[in-house]
């Protein structure tokens, strides 16, 4: 069970998705404007949000950017818009997932416990249930808990979003191993495929937060055309 905001202007759909969550036994609240859904989720911890782009008063891609302003809650996206570059630009903004309408209950339920499993696992490819708690990762200065979701780099915390952190871990735990960006894209953002944008961003922001850029890498070190690779610099090796 799972407490949900549904952020959705038609009423109607509106009142068909709180009567069939409410029927899985999720705990449903729901608003019909961007602006109500920050309040709300401001004011009241939820485990997923699902966000209508077409609101009334801004546009749920705004809505999304200020969603995560506040929270990283996870967020699934429900659109009518299947235009690929426009997807990958919510995933770069922070979306977890995406529906397009119309889409049934049922298909949304099954991505909402990807999401909540993913967010509630510890980490990327691991897991949920009675798993064993996973050791600090240690790669040259940086150390990594994938059970407190915590980072440090030089004995300083790290201020990571969520994927941000999923992405970190990951490589953290294959280090001066070249994963591919296909698995990353199918590990961490539990794609089959996508644009390469949606790594490519994120990994740029690792880098500001690391202290290095992609033209004077220390941890991050991209391969082109084939993926990344995580290791410590020369000064820790």
């Amino acid at each position: 069970m799972a407490s949900v905001l549904v952020v959705e202007d038609d009423q109607f759909v509106r009142s068909a998705l709180i009567r069939q969550l409410t029927e899985a036994s999720h705990t449903v609240r729901s608003v019909g404007t961007a602006l109500e859904a920050l309040r709300e989720v401001a004011q009241i911890g939820f485990d997923v949000v699902i966000l209508d782009l077409g609101l009334p008063d801004l546009d749920g891609a705004e809505a999304l950017k200020m969603l995560r302003g506040i929270t990283d809650v996870p967020v699934i996206v429900a659109t009518a818009r299947d235009d690929e570059g426009e997807i990958v630009r919510l995933l770069n903004d922070g979306a977890d997932d995406y529906l397009v309408k119309p889409f049934s209950v049922a298909h949304l339920s099954a991505r909402m416990t990807a999401v909540l499993r993913r967010a509630r696992g510890g980490g990327p490819g691991e897991p949920g249930g009675a798993a064993a708690p996973p050791a600090v990762l240690r790669v040259g200065g940086l150390a990594v808990d994938p059970l407190r979701r915590q980072a440090q780099l030089d004995g300083m915390a790290l201020d990571l979003t969520r994927r941000e952190f999923d992405l970190l871990a990951y490589l953290a735990g294959r280090p001066g191993v070249v994963v591919p960006r296909r698995e990353l894209l199918a590990e961490v953002w539990r794609q089959a495929y996508g644009d390469d944008q949606t790594i490519d961003v994120h990994l740029s922001w690792l880098r500001r937060k690391l202290g290095e850029t992609a033209a004077r890498p220390r941890y991050l070190h991209t391969l082109r055309g084939v993926g990344v690779k995580l290791e410590p610099p020369a000064e820790h090796t």
